[in-house]
């Protein structure tokens, strides 16, 4: 990992961060000369960091703080290594870390650990998770308090208020942006590849490659989020992920595609036909299961709601089927070989790493049990009686905490952190007004 160094002497500095449960980076500033002894022995954090609340505070009567001392838990490099900080004035490399006991035991309230058990499931039944991320958001001016607007362009200094949905026009407005955008992922391995302007105005989508590792692509997912809001500041705009930042436009959501391959390397969705095989069809009915107790992974925040509601692309009802973005899973149409399921009911504000877990360890669920799948719908998911989503953030927290199907894939020790944190911001967020509500979710989430 120090060739990266070696190879960039100007950078004198070096970031050190993992992910909380709401995904938020917490971490350090550490000089570059020092980057030998973190690589052998880490660094440390409380626990407690890990679970704190959406505005950076303690969790009141978590058994991490007070009741046990508020100790240390060891954070080591993640085999992603050192890459740069495109977003930063000064040359400065980041290297994402992961949390362990001292003994190195790994950290149940990481969301990555949660991630790397889920594919260690994986890997004992044989399977391998491949995995892509489309991910939405929106560029804004919040330069004037109490108003968002889309930016003006780089390129011609005007300000666009129509969505154009796949409009080159948009993109081209923001092309200085994007190139800057497409060179720094390229610098930080992150494999950006289709941009597209969506259905809102300043709202664009960019899909991230499959990966054969789960791991990777939320890494990807982690940090390319990190990247837009970052770069974004530095051209005087905001890049969010916030789920719902305007009331009268469509949301962010971050769909996630995955197939599973057998160890001979064959996609055990694929039978030959349009239809998938009947794995593909387990898998479906895990994800569905799981689906109300997963919801609070999907949509974590209070703002999440305003997205979740019918008629506005974001699904609402349990159901599923082919080559239709109305429901709440989609078989994309393509050639069997790349057979996958889509899973369209995550916002762009969630956890990539808690998300990953959830989706891909109720669809092995699904799997290992051979759940029967219910027949696909056809026509607007919308206009069928099919089971509905949590509707409030409330019923979703309580939701989660009592699902079977999530004890199956998360560790209950970071239910039961989780379920705290979001209590806490359900507590506090009622205090708020809509507008503080804006700008605390523009650029955390």
């Amino acid at each position: 990992m120090m060739d990266w160094l070696r190879e960039h002497p100007e950078v004198k500095t070096i970031r050190v961060a993992a992910a909380d449960l709401n995904g938020v980076a917490r971490g350090k500033r550490i000089p570059a000369r020092f980057a030998d002894k973190l690589l052998t022995e880490g660094t440390k954090f409380p626990y407690s960091v890990l679970n704190m609340d959406i505005w950076g505070e303690d969790v009141e009567n978590s058994p991490l703080v007070f009741e046990a001392g508020d100790p240390d838990g060891l954070l080591m490099p993640t085999e992603r290594g050192f890459m740069p900080m495109p977003w930063l004035d000064a040359p400065t490399g980041l290297l994402p870390l992961w949390m362990f006991h001292p003994d190195g035991r790994p950290y149940d309230g990481d969301p990555r650990q949660a991630l790397a058990r889920v594919v260690e499931r994986y890997k004992a039944a044989g399977l391998t998770a491949v995995v892509a991320t489309e991910l939405e958001f929106f560029l804004i001016d919040d330069s004037k308090a109490g108003l968002l607007q889309v930016p003006p362009s780089p390129r011609s200094g005007k300000r666009r208020t129509g969505a154009e949905t796949l409009s080159l026009r948009a993109l081209d407005a923001f092309d200085k942006f994007f190139t800057d955008l497409y060179d720094s992922c390229e610098a930080m391995d992150i494999p950006a590849d289709t941009a597209i302007s969506e259905a809102a105005p300043g709202q664009f989508e960019i899909n991230l490659m499959h990966q054969p590792d789960p791991l990777k692509a939320a890494d990807d997912a982690w940090l390319f989020k990190l990247l837009v809001k970052g770069l974004a500041r530095r051209y005087g705009f905001a890049g969010s992920f916030m789920a719902k930042p305007y009331d009268l436009f469509n949301g962010n959501g971050m769909h996630m595609h995955f197939s599973v391959l057998d160890q001979n390397g064959d996609n055990i969705f694929d039978d030959g036909t349009d239809a998938g095989s009947e794995r593909l069809r387990h898998a479906v009915a895990g994800c569905l299961r799981a689906m109300p107790g997963s919801t609070l992974l999907f949509a974590p925040h209070e703002n999440s709601y305003d997205r979740l509601v019918p008629n506005a692309h974001a699904p609402t009802g349990i159901g599923w089927a082919y080559e239709n973005r109305t429901s709440a899973i989609r078989i994309p149409s393509s050639g069997p070989k790349a057979r996958r399921i889509e899973h369209r009911t995550a916002g762009g504000d969630v956890n990539p790493y808690l998300t990953t877990a959830a989706i891909l360890g109720a669809a092995l669920n699904g799997l290992q049990d051979r759940l029967d799948c219910p027949p696909p719908i056809s026509g607007n998911a919308y206009d069928h009686a099919l089971d509905q989503l949590p509707a409030s953030w409330g019923a979703a927290i309580d939701a989660f905490e009592r699902c079977p199907e999530i004890k199956r894939i998360l560790p209950q020790h970071l239910i039961d952190n989780l379920v705290m944190t979001k209590r806490q911001e359900l507590h506090y967020m009622a205090e708020l007004s809509d507008e503080e509500t804006v700008e605390l979710y523009l650029d955390t989430v």
